[in-house]
């Protein structure tokens, strides 16, 4: 069967239909493309096993070992476990918008999700947001000043609560890790801005305090629902996303849930 490419709401996701387990060089080449594309591309129905989704995976870079969690284990260290057990409290692991850690120098291009457990559909969904979108709708006055800027990330940012919760059960609480980036990324011929509320702790300016209106700003428009997709999850299902263009987050549920997670340098 060959590869093909459903596009989603406004261009904020696409569905890609194909087996991931023995694709050739150019349904890898169009995965890439429509991943710079859209930013956010998901395939159903691919029964991995671990070694398969690692092999996929060095397909689109080398993978990069996370942090702050444990891996899987020790043959698939780079391969991370995102657990929900129905017995759990407060926020589930990234309940808020952000981009995955931004507070390190070279934060991963890309992450990758894989049900291998889920509630019932649209009880937990992951939520994302286009970058690409938010960077093309922004004011040309904001688009001219956030060229200019940078800004500080930090790992015990606003979103951290959701990181300690769930390490009580499975993980690992390193020191605190903060790193400055550009707030526009530019992938291809797109913009996206690049900016965590989840982990943003400061712009990089003199005028610092002068850009409190910029801020708030920028956390509202760029969560606009018009620039949102909500994904369904079903076992089985595979997510992958571009953290330089795409925000993401982690919907409320009381229920079990266990995803496989990757992120590609």
């Amino acid at each position: 069967m060959s590869l093909k490419i459903f596009p989603k709401k406004k261009y904020t996701a696409a569905e890609i239909v194909c087996n991931l387990s023995s694709i050739n060089k150019i349904d890898l080449a169009n995965i890439k493309r429509a991943l710079n594309e859209f930013g956010m591309v998901y395939f159903r129905n691919q029964n991995l096993n671990s070694k398969q989704y690692l092999s996929f995976a060095k397909k689109l870079g080398k993978p990069a070992l996370y942090p702050r969690l444990k891996g899987l284990n020790q043959k698939f260290p780079e391969i991370t476990v995102v657990q929900r057990k129905r017995k759990d409290k407060g926020p589930s692991f990234g309940e808020q918008f952000h981009t995955d850690s931004s507070y390190t120098k070279e934060p991963p291009k890309f992450t990758m999700l894989f049900s291998k457990l889920v509630p019932r559909k649209g009880l937990a969904n992951t939520e994302f947001s286009s970058q690409y979108l938010a960077y093309e709708n922004l004011p040309k006055k904001y688009k001219t000043q956030i060229n200019k800027l940078s800004g500080t990330f930090s790992s015990k940012g606003p979103i951290a609560i959701t990181t300690i919760e769930r390490v009580k059960e499975k993980g690992k609480l390193n020191k605190e890790l903060k790193a400055n980036h550009k707030l526009v990324k530019t992938i291809g011929k797109k913009k996206s801005i690049y900016f965590s509320a989840g982990h943003f702790v400061g712009f990089n300016s003199r005028q610092n305090r002068k850009l409190n209106k910029l801020e708030k700003y920028l956390k509202k428009h760029q969560i606009k629902k018009k620039f949102q997709f909500s994904l369904e999850w079903e076992k089985n299902q595979l997510a992958i996303w571009d953290n330089r263009s795409m925000l993401h987050q982690a919907t409320p549920f009381n229920g079990n849930r266990i995803m496989h997670r990757i992120t590609i340098k």
